[in-house]
């Protein structure tokens, strides 16, 4: 909006088709909602018990400013048992979740006009918060023929004077693609080459369904080089919880305690102590949790196969998949138009992540599999993908 009281840098629209979904809910009464990454599971009832007794307990107050110092623990003691790779304390800070974790790493890091190059399609905020931070977001393009992995020779492409980071993102929003082994570690190999830094937005690591999860800091030099964030809204269903941290070299992690002083302070106390909880019962809340994710994603793909004018992936890993509607001749907004209005059911366009999302849709599988089924009965009789135009029952 242009008006004399608002910045400059706002006067163009910075709004995207994710922030702006929330508003087409209103639009039917039974819609199905398949736009936001937001778990209809809920937030474990022990988990929620603890917390809050912790609260009547005391704990409502503003924490240690690197985070609670339990839960940094727990953190530390979690990558030690999960991927034998310890943490300092040092090395740990508690944000106010998983995006606000990346801004301030961005604005740590970045001088104005340093590069950050992003694989595209990409999570939506990533080119923003770059932006907001005085930095240039760099493309780099990804593939459904390369089952969009990042392409070693691509990257090199974009390396110049001002690269600073590359963002990764695996298992990925909103392709669903988890980067090899050998993927991986060419990354690691250019960014040691050029001196760059590794941002991993490590936030579906439990979501990697082909082969175990493997945190980028833990390849042969990359500890000094990486830095990661972690949040609990999706690995622990608690995405109103806002809660994610940080792991890094020290000195990054000071830089940012010293950034945040003047942002949010400290995360919420509560909610850092359902995280200490949802950690210690990991191994209870998780595997059915996953197991229910990897039901509905499994079905809605089997699904999906039948669609004339649809196609995709095999699920691989995060709680999304990427639909290719390319044989229908529309665009993506103009599909996922068409199937609001038609069939009642809420997608997002796939360009909302980038150029090289337009011709796909993406489907966050965050609702049961009955409703998961009513959705696609609704799609396949859609005349655009082949029915008889009754697709509202």
């Amino acid at each position: 909006m242009k008006h004399r009281f608002i910045s400059k840098r706002y006067w163009n629209s910075i709004a995207t088709a994710m922030g702006e979904s929330s508003s087409l809910l209103a639009e039917y009464d039974d819609i199905i909602n398949f736009s936001l990454g937001d778990p209809d599971i809920t937030t474990d009832e022990r988990v929620i018990k603890a917390a809050f007794e912790d609260a009547v307990n005391g704990h409502t107050h503003y924490t240690d400013f690197f985070g609670d110092n339990e839960l940094r623990r727990e953190i530390c003691s979690y990558f030690t048992e999960e991927y034998q790779f310890p943490v300092k304390i040092e090395e740990c800070m508690i944000t106010t979740s998983g995006c606000h974790a990346m801004w301030l790493a961005l604005e740590a890091i970045l001088d104005d006009g340093d590069e950050v190059i992003i694989h595209e399609p990409y999570f939506t905020p990533y080119p923003q918060q770059i932006r907001l931070t005085r930095g240039k977001p760099v493309v780099l393009e990804t593939y459904e023929s390369e089952n969009f992995q990042v392409d070693p020779d691509r990257l090199r492409a974009l390396i110049s004077n001002r690269t600073k980071a590359i963002v990764i993102n695996t298992p990925n929003n909103p392709t669903g693609t988890c980067f090899s082994s050998e993927t991986m570690a060419s990354i690691a190999e250019i960014a040691k080459a050029h001196d760059l830094l590794i941002i991993a937005d490590d936030i579906y690591t439990k979501f990697s369904y082909e082969a175990p999860f493997i945190p980028m800091a833990t390849l042969e030099g990359m500890r000094e080089r990486t830095i990661t964030i972690g949040s609990f809204s999706k690995d622990y269903a608690m995405t109103g919880w806002r809660i994610g941290y940080v792991i890094a070299p020290d000195y990054i992690i000071q830089t940012i305690k010293d950034i945040n002083e003047n942002n949010v302070f400290t995360a919420p106390s509560v909610s850092q102590r359902a995280a200490v909880h949802a950690l210690r019962h990991r191994d209870s809340i998780q595997p059915p949790m996953i197991a229910e994710y990897q039901k509905r994603i499994q079905y809605a793909y089997e699904r999906i196969c039948q669609i004339p004018g649809m196609s995709v992936l095999p699920p691989r890993g995060s709680l999304y998949l990427f639909v290719n509607i390319k044989a229908t001749g529309l665009s993506s907004e103009e599909a996922a138009r068409r199937i609001l209005e038609e069939a009642h059911v809420l997608v997002l366009p796939g360009n909302a992540f980038g150029g090289c999302g337009e011709g796909y849709v993406r489907l966050a599988m965050t609702v049961s599999v009955e409703k998961t089924k009513e959705a696609f009965d609704r799609i396949a009789a859609m005349p655009l993908f082949g029915g008889n135009g009754n697709s509202i029952q």
